[in-house]
């Protein structure tokens, strides 16, 4: 039978551990009660003396080493600052100096525009002019070709045959005369010594036409 009755720091006889026929120690059960007792005395010693590591540490912001970094950081900052104040002065220049510039080059492509349109006029007025001048110079080689002044003329190789008459009113010494071609002027046709107003000749082919002191001779 078992024995109900257990005195102090006693264990009971079922919960003996037999072990090669011997009992174990009733000390061993009595020692791994006092393990956690052990632990939990650390852990209040531990505790107590963090909260006094911790009630003694210095303020890491009243160090020299933090307010010497917390100096160097603000100027920093204030470089910082500044930097980016003189970069938006700069920017806010550039960008006035781009936009003008912008402006300035659309100004200039309008004004290369109006040169352009204006030499486009320039040229036509060229043209026209150069047009008018060769109508002239035509209309003045044309009537200097039917135009016959002082001198020997032959009819058909210098002068074209046709009826001319004096451009202006001749003189008293105005003297013509047409001849035989080849003559030498031996074999006279028709001459006349008018004195004045504007006389009219005939002048075929194979006659020389010859004029002295008369002006010029317009074709009719």
């Amino acid at each position: 039978m078992l024995n109900n009755d257990i005195g102090p720091g006693e264990i009971p006889e079922a919960e003996r551990v037999y072990q090669g026929g011997h009992a174990a120690p009733a000390q061993a059960s009595e020692h791994g009660r006092k393990k956690p007792v052990l632990l939990a005395a650390a852990a209040v010693l531990l505790f107590a003396g963090g909260t006094a590591l911790g009630t003694v540490l210095p303020d890491p912001t009243e160090s020299t080493a933090y307010k010497s970094l917390a100096g160097e950081k603000s100027t920093v900052e204030t470089e910082r600052d500044a930097a980016l104040s003189s970069y938006a002065s700069l920017k806010g220049k550039y960008d006035s100096l781009e936009n003008g510039m912008a402006s300035r080059e659309s100004k200039v492509a309008a004004r290369e525009a109006e040169v352009g349109k204006a030499g486009a006029a320039v040229k036509t007025a060229e043209a026209a002019v150069k047009a008018r001048e060769d109508a002239v110079t035509g209309a003045e080689k044309a009537k200097a070709a039917r135009t016959v002044g002082d001198g020997t003329w032959t009819v058909g190789t210098d002068i074209e045959p046709g009826t001319y008459r004096a451009a202006g009113a001749v003189g008293s010494t105005c003297y013509w005369g047409i001849y035989r071609s080849g003559s030498n002027g031996s074999d006279i046709i028709e001459n006349d010594i008018p004195g004045g107003g504007r006389p009219v000749v005939a002048l075929s082919v194979g006659q020389d036409f010859n004029s002295t002191r008369c002006g010029k001779w317009e074709k009719q």
